[in-house]
């Protein structure tokens, strides 16, 4: 048997006045009471100063520096930020000259195109799936693989394409579409596909050189975007694999051929934590210079909550 041992007797503990010890919460930080009627500047000037209201903050102030001194923030994401009534406030950032590019995967496509056909999106695939109904309504893939097939002949991505077809078509909602304003702004919008992960893959004009040819093209113009990245801010929201995986590989291509990313802010936004985006869009791209933060919650609120911010830094006196 191990011998027993007396217990340990704390009376001879040292011990420090308070006033001496290190403290890493104190007033300077607390919030106050939110005023009513007060503005979103009084809502945001009542958040305590700890964690993630502070890192909101600073945040809020790296994306406005870096248009502030004409430097690139790309805004990537999956389709759920549609789905959730986004599209007007990301428009607004895009004529405003916030974003300097956006970025998606498939089902973006396929949810920013309905919006501007229908005004509606967002199936119940519970209810479709059964039947096979689920994917194949007309107009969704005919729009985006004639798009895709186009792209293809000319060389060019994704994005770009069904920007086009969009303000081509000029569908009723096409005011709300994300890649008809960027189209129009001549703001880049790459596509980054899994194939066989889309609903406009089962439909029977699809073609997947043609999707694989547009997406690659997408793939190079973002990876040109990633390599003027030094002092910018990449925020991804939403996308758990797809667009974390991307932004890795262009890291790694730009850093290859010489473009280092000094000074990046990486942003990322989700309801969980993610594993891809955790280690590929903030730990390993700012292991040498930069910043990170995550911001855990709905899209459709810490979205706006955000760039609202963003807004409040860049146009202290209004716009």
């Amino acid at each position: 048997m191990p011998p027993k041992l007396p217990p340990l007797d704390p009376g001879a503990v040292r011990l420090i006045p308070l006033a001496q010890r290190p403290s890493k919460a104190g007033l300077s930080g607390f919030g106050r009471p939110f005023p009513p009627g007060g503005s979103f500047k009084n809502f945001v000037d009542s958040l305590p100063g700890f964690l993630a209201a502070a890192d909101l903050r600073e945040a809020a102030r790296a994306v406005a520096r870096a248009r502030e001194r004409d430097k690139t923030v790309m805004l990537a994401m999956g389709g759920h930020p549609v789905k959730v009534g986004l599209n007007p406030l990301i428009i607004d950032l895009l004529r405003r000259g916030v974003l300097t590019s956006l970025s998606g995967n498939g089902s973006l496509m396929v949810h920013d195109s309905e919006i501007a056909l229908a005004g509606a999106t967002s199936e119940d695939v519970s209810a479709s799936l059964g039947d096979g109904s689920f994917g194949v309504a007309a107009e969704t893939g005919e729009l985006i693989n004639r798009a895709a097939r186009e792209a293809a002949q000319e060389g060019r991505g994704l994005g770009f394409s069904l920007g086009r077809a969009l303000r081509e078509l000029n569908p009723r909602h096409l005011s709300l579409s994300l890649f008809a304003e960027a189209f129009r702004l001549e703001i880049p919008f790459t596509v980054h596909l899994a194939l066989g992960t889309d609903v406009f893959n089962i439909h029977p004009d699809a073609d997947g050189a043609a999707l694989g040819k547009a997406s690659y093209e997408d793939f190079r113009a973002f990876s040109r975007l990633v390599a003027t990245l030094e002092d910018g801010v990449f925020i991804n929201l939403g996308s758990a694999v797809v667009m974390p995986e991307v932004f890795l590989k262009a890291l790694s291509l730009t850093r290859n051929l010489g473009h280092r990313q000094k000074g990046l802010t990486t942003v990322n936004m989700d309801f969980i934590r993610q594993y891809r985006a955790e280690e590929n869009v903030l730990k390993r791209p700012t292991l040498e210079s930069g910043r990170s933060f995550n911001f855990t919650g709905h899209h459709e609120i810490m979205l706006p909550l955000l760039m609202s911010l963003v807004l409040e830094y860049l146009y202290p006196h209004g716009a």
